[in-house]
């Protein structure tokens, strides 16, 4: 193999090119960025940089100067517009043809949008460096900010907002934030504590309809509420950024479908990161997972793969999230869990656990550091559910 191209100037892209010299690859390595930056770290957009405003040089993933130690050759605000399997190149938006021996798939997911936003002022989405840059210049306080939906992406920007002076309102479909993902007792528990911090949360709530207002943006609810929103910010999650791979021969399915290793049907061609979906052995599912440390787990291991490595990726996912002072911490999956168990519920920390299949599978800690790496070795070790909350009580 002499020539690796990644598509996407990512977190999984920036390991993947470490792991690839690292594992003593000396050929050429290209990497394709749809955004005119260097790879950056995307998790404080919603925190520290769209409160103080975005420093590129502090979120910057690796120095300038360390593609140019890794001999990478950056083609850089080209996005990736097409890719042919079978001549083995990926086609810029420009029209320039990028040849490859390998392929690692790194291009990570996009904010969806709303509908009804076509005649009112713009709705801003916060997923790129930009994005942010756009956001932080219209968060006035005393400014009243619409936040459509109670994800954790949502929340974070709301809590921003709310320390910033804003005034903040969430509409979330669900009965309460969050619990599509953590069920209803977790919902509830955020929505207390949002609201303690002066978020008004509109639960249960559809959006019917925008259109210009007196202060910008009326945003009208199917329950007859009216809103009137200086800005209205969609914080209704993301989908993987795979309209370039449509036609190539990659197998899609709200992501890329790869095997354990992260290896595609395509010969050469890997994924890793948002995009990347793959069965997990460690859960006897398949998953696509958009997290920080997976990203930077599955990067390193598409390299190896790309590389002949045959082991499996069988990972514990892991996520934060900082919301006001909650620090919430959360291992493993808690879709489709089979039992909830409140371990710890107070004004300012919550502890809860997922089972399924008769062992534990995920954890969620907020405010209580020491549990979270007690519940992940639990998880590793597929510790019966019965013995988990036994021990809790």
């Amino acid at each position: 193999m002499r020539q690796v191209v990644i598509a996407g100037a990512s977190l999984a892209a920036t390991h993947a090119i470490e792991a690839l010299r690292q594992e003593g690859f000396q050929g050429d390595i290209t990497l394709i960025g749809a955004e005119p930056h260097l790879p950056y770290d995307r998790p404080p957009l919603s925190k520290v940089a769209l409160r103080h405003g975005p420093d590129t040089s502090e979120l910057l993933l690796r120095a300038p100067q360390w593609y140019a130690e890794h001999a990478v050759d950056l083609r850089l605000g080209q996005p990736a517009a097409a890719l042919d399997t079978r001549a083995r190149h990926v086609t810029l938006e420009d029209g320039t043809e990028v040849p490859y021996d390998g392929l690692i798939i790194a291009t990570g997911s996009q904010p969806r949008t709303l509908a009804h936003t076509a005649s009112c002022a713009p709705v801003y989405t916060l997923r790129t460096l930009d994005d942010c840059q756009a956001l932080h210049d219209r968060l006035v306080p005393g400014r009243h900010m619409v936040v459509v939906g109670g994800g954790f992406i949502g929340l974070e920007v709301a809590s921003t907002a709310r320390q910033m002076g804003l005034d903040v309102s969430v509409v979330e479909m669900a009965p309460a934030p969050l619990t599509r993902v953590l069920g209803d007792e977790v919902g509830h528990w955020f929505s207390k504590y949002h609201e303690s911090n002066g978020v008004r949360l509109h639960c249960g709530s559809v959006i019917d309809g925008m259109e210009p207002g007196t202060r910008g943006t009326k945003v009208s609810l199917l329950d007859n509420v009216s809103l009137s929103a200086d800005l209205v910010v969609a914080g209704v999650g993301a989908r993987p950024a795979t309209d370039w791979l449509e036609g190539s021969g990659v197998p899609l399915s709200d992501g890329v479908l790869c095997d354990a290793g992260l290896r595609t049907a395509a010969p050469g061609v890997v994924a890793a990161g948002d995009i990347a979906r793959w069965y997990n052995p460690l859960f006897d599912e398949e998953m696509r997972v958009e997290q920080w440390s997976n990203a930077v787990e599955q990067g390193r291991h598409a390299a190896a793969a790309l590389l002949g490595a045959d082991d499996p990726y069988a990972s514990v996912p892991y996520f934060w999230s900082d919301q006001f002072d909650a620090k919430t911490r959360f291992v493993g999956r808690a879709n489709a869990a089979e039992h909830v168990h409140i371990e710890r519920s107070e004004d300012s920390s919550l502890v809860a656990l997922f089972g399924r299949d008769g062992v534990i599978r995920g954890a969620l800690c907020v405010n209580a550091p020491r549990q979270l790496a007690v519940y992940r070795k639990a998880i590793l070790d597929r510790i019966p559910w019965g013995d988990v909350v036994a021990n809790d009580g």
